[in-house]
């Protein structure tokens, strides 16, 4: 039995220390650990002796500003986590394990017209083909992150009002696949995800407050405050597609005139354009043409940066992130739509926010949200799980 504050409790502490540093990050060098941690080298360097007897992590060579250095990660053995993402028109899966590294990955077209059940059923077929693929046993899948396009219900995890997938309005995703596939999982919205994804995986890297903003057929952010995302106290943090622009602009699904989403979003942009390239455009193929030097195109999509911009001042005068990492499809005009948005920004926020502040395309692409998803699993779940299992048959447990 342990005494809070007694040695072997302080132990404890720090082992779930290096281990949860670890967990997220990938691989940490034992001094990057030191510095995230707080703990000493020395302390550092007997808990990772300790953690590598008992095979919770696996210790590499690597080198660390010109200097010989050791990488810590989760051992590949320690367990394996999924990530479902549901799109307008996508299913995409990936499955990774603890040290960060994915082990499959497919995606496939998805009918937006699909029900919950169906699109659920889907997922849980991919997820089985690509676990057998890999040759994993399903026991080792720890959790699964699941992100819709959506808002969600902190408490209950219903999925609220939404026009990408209007079939799934009201259910609980959530409940359904942990239902389907035996294991906790864990559900948030696209941008969320979007934002886990580039935190750790992308360009967000390194930045402890940042906002990633996703246009496609709706517009959201993901806000990280402190490195971890703000969700507020309805799950509703975010919804910058709702900020108004003009108040006597179009009316938005949500009711009111002038949101950003209705000058932002691919379904009210792309007619503006159907005159002259067609009812098939697409994001995409806009970005392509404008890139190309369409004049059409460009104008649309400076004008796109700039409203996003407006919202953008907005965030920075009240969150003041350090970064904004925009993605989806749009991201690939690169400066066609950033520079515009950081003009916006110049304008509209006070000028200390919007000089501290970085916008930049997101690195991973159409990958962001299922990558995203597996980051969700490894920061909700613990680490007592970690060192109990791994321990040496001889070691006392760590109670």
């Amino acid at each position: 039995m342990e005494t809070p504050g007694s040695q072997s409790s302080l132990h404890r502490a720090n082992l779930e220390r290096v281990v949860r540093a670890v967990r997220m990050a990938g691989s940490l060098t034992q001094a990057e650990i030191a510095r995230t941690t707080g703990l000493s080298a020395a302390t550092v360097s007997n808990i990772v002796r300790e953690l590598k007897d008992g095979g919770t992590v696996e210790v590499t060579p690597t080198s660390s500003g010109g200097r010989r250095a050791r990488s810590v990660s989760l051992s590949g053995d320690s367990g394996i986590v999924v990530g479902v993402d549901f799109g307008h028109t996508h299913l995409r899966v990936a499955v990774g394990n603890l040290a960060h590294r994915v082990l499959a990955e497919e995606a496939e077209p998805l009918d937006v017209d699909a029900s919950a059940e169906q699109g659920l059923q889907r997922a849980e077929q991919l997820v089985g083909r690509l676990i057998t693929a890999a040759g994993i046993s399903p026991g080792k899948i720890v959790g699964v992150g699941l992100g819709v396009p959506g808002p969600i219900d902190v408490e209950s995890g219903v999925l609220g009002s939404t026009a990408i997938l209007p079939g799934w309005v009201g259910t609980n995703p959530r409940e359904d696949l942990a239902a389907r596939l035996g294991v906790p999982v864990h559900v948030d919205n696209d941008a969320n995800l979007g934002a886990l994804g580039e935190l750790v995986w992308g360009a967000g890297r390194g930045a402890t407050d940042l906002a990633y903003i996703k246009v496609a057929s709706g517009v959201g952010a993901g806000l990280v405050i402190n490195g971890r995302i703000y969700r507020g106290p309805g799950g509703t943090a975010g919804e910058i597609g709702h900020i108004t622009l003009d108040e006597s602009g179009p009316v938005c699904r949500c009711g009111n005139r002038g949101c950003l989403e209705t000058f932002a979003a691919a379904r009210h942009v792309l007619p503006l354009l159907h005159s002259a390239h067609g009812t098939d455009l697409t994001v995409a193929r806009m970005v392509e043409l404008a890139r190309a030097g369409d004049p059409g195109c460009r104008r649309v999509i400076g004008d796109v940066g700039r409203h996003i911009g407006s919202a953008v001042a907005s965030l920075c005068n009240l969150l003041n992130p350090s970064r904004v990492v925009l993605g989806g499809e749009l991201a690939e005009a690169g400066e066609l739509v950033l520079g515009p948005i950081r003009e916006s920004v110049s304008r509209y926020a006070i000028p200390s926010a919007a000089r501290q502040l970085e916008v930049v395309p997101g690195a991973l692409g159409g990958r962001s949200e299922v990558l995203g998803a597996l980051a969700l699993v490894l920061s909700e779940m613990g680490d007592s799980s970690l060192l109990e299992e791994t321990r040496p048959a001889d070691a006392p447990a760590l109670a």
